[in-house]
């Protein structure tokens, strides 16, 4: 029987939003919260999944996959496939939430890219910024959560660690594969990364 409701509720729900022309690609797939909120111009694609206070503005796209909660997302972004947006965060206008993203408790700055297999936690992200693949923010030491705080237009290269409590300042650099634990200056590059060794005619042993 309570299946049955849920059910009846999710219909009920589905034609609701495809009665305001929200574009659904595969809407039996497709799970909202009662408290739901979508604007004008949103195509939602298969196997996405709503949770409770969610609020989408106007001409997003939500890809397959995605997971959304007590989130906003405000006009013309785009969001996953395979994306996880948890409790706290905003997406601001024409930012882009990529594939194998998690994202809490943090604010993405307007034009700026999370594309690919990312954590951001406790983060305020400024305008413009590009986050390389691979990165994570470390926000817990186990005890506390701390806050990162990047400025706008900051290119932060993939496989980056950033340890938190930590400033990346405007229109700076972090290079792919660093562990950052101090504070970056405006306009200047960061980079920490072990010397490449190179042993010449070097032979594999045999079995």
């Amino acid at each position: 029987m309570k299946q049955l409701k849920i059910n009846e509720l999710q219909n009920s729900l589905r034609k609701k939003f495809l009665k305001s022309r929200v574009k659904m690609l595969a809407p039996e797939t497709i799970y909202f919260s009662k408290d739901t909120k979508i604007g004008k111009n949103v195509t939602i694609e298969p196997y996405v999944v709503i949770g409770s206070k969610v609020k989408i503005g106007n001409n997003v796209t939500i890809k397959s996959f995605s997971h959304l909660e007590h989130c906003k997302i405000e006009n013309k972004v785009e969001v996953g496939p395979y994306a996880r947006i948890r409790p706290g965060t905003t997406l601001k206008e024409g930012s882009k939430i990529g594939n194998f993203v998690e994202i809490k408790k943090s604010i993405l700055g307007k034009k700026s890219k999370v594309n690919h297999l990312t954590y951001i936690g406790d983060t305020l992200i400024g305008k413009s910024v590009n986050v390389g693949a691979g990165t994570i923010t470390c926000n817990y030491d186990g005890i506390k959560k701390h806050k990162t705080k990047i400025k706008d237009n900051v290119f932060i290269g993939s496989n980056s660690s950033l340890v938190a409590p930590i400033t990346l300042s405007d229109n700076s650099i972090v290079g792919a594969g660093s562990v950052i634990t101090r504070n970056v200056s405006k306009k200047s590059l960061a980079l920490t990364r072990s010397q490449q060794l190179e042993v010449k005619n070097y032979k594999r042993k045999s079995k």
